[in-house]
């Protein structure tokens, strides 16, 4: 057993929907979450950028004696991932791998992925569902607009509608009515995403299979929680406004949460 909290990390807001899913598939752990909102948006960023960020992140997380890591990112996990593993001997998952595992359960020779510029750049969702399973196809859409959007709180607004408006119609050309959520900010989009297909089309929330992932390596390990479970902390690199009441819509959460700024 081990009552180590749980690191995860985003650039921002986005990655609290993964936080969400961890939190309610193991609600007995700890967790510490950081958003790196000085540096945000990483979508814009090099590779190189993005590889110190993640590893600036992993190094904070390390020192609050975290006993693995979550990246909470699609384009850190799509552009830095393997360079983390490389330098750090501690667990770290991304969001891509455990998806993709989860995909290929599912009867599917189609499937859309929406994701920031950067990571559609990288090719890291094709490449890795080409990789396990060969024939189907992807259908890839940049939507560089989501994520400052919902950083800014706006998810609603008019300018988030005619957005995914636009973005969704190389889908309804190809008839994909599967998607990837290859951002973490996305999930908070989800109805009006929906809405947009009328409902027909299935959203696939990466935080969902990376907690099970989580869970599934905490109990290969016995690793668990074994002591009453503490607040989450969260931690951003740059106080931004109203960020304790996005934070509190996404995640679900009435009580004050424990946010601390800069790190």
């Amino acid at each position: 057993m081990d009552t180590r909290a749980i690191g995860i990390f985003d650039s921002g807001i986005g990655g609290l929907t993964v936080l969400k899913e961890l939190e309610e598939c193991m609600p007995e752990e700890n967790f510490i979450y950081l958003g790196d909102t000085l540096h945000f948006p990483y979508g814009d960023k090099t590779r190189e950028e993005i590889i110190q960020f993640s590893r600036n992140n992993i190094e904070y997380l390390i020192r609050q004696n975290v006993k693995m890591i979550v990246i909470a990112c699609g384009t850190a996990t799509s552009q830095a991932l393997t360079v983390m593993e490389e330098l750090f001997d501690i667990p770290i998952i991304g969001i891509i791998e455990p998806t993709v595992n989860y995909v290929e359960s599912l009867p599917l020779k189609k499937i859309g992925v929406i994701a920031t510029t950067g990571t559609i750049k990288s090719g890291a969702w094709e490449k890795s569902l080409k990789q396990k399973i060969p024939d189907i196809k992807v259908v890839n859409k940049a939507c560089p607009l989501l994520a400052s959007i919902a950083e800014e709180g706006k998810a609603k607004s008019k300018e988030s509608l005619d957005a995914i408006h636009q973005y969704m119609e190389i889908f309804k050309e190809n008839k994909v009515n599967t998607l990837i959520l290859g951002c973490t900010h996305y999930p908070i989009y989800d109805e009006i995403i929906q809405n947009e297909f009328s409902g027909r089309v299935t959203l696939i929330n990466t935080g969902v299979a990376v907690a099970q992932k989580v869970k599934e390596y905490l109990q290969q390990k016995h690793i668990q929680n074994s002591e009453p479970k503490k607040q989450s902390k969260i931690v951003i690199s740059k106080e931004e406004k109203d960020f304790d009441k996005k934070a509190k819509n996404i995640l679900k959460c009435a009580k004050k949460l424990d946010i601390t700024y800069f790190y």
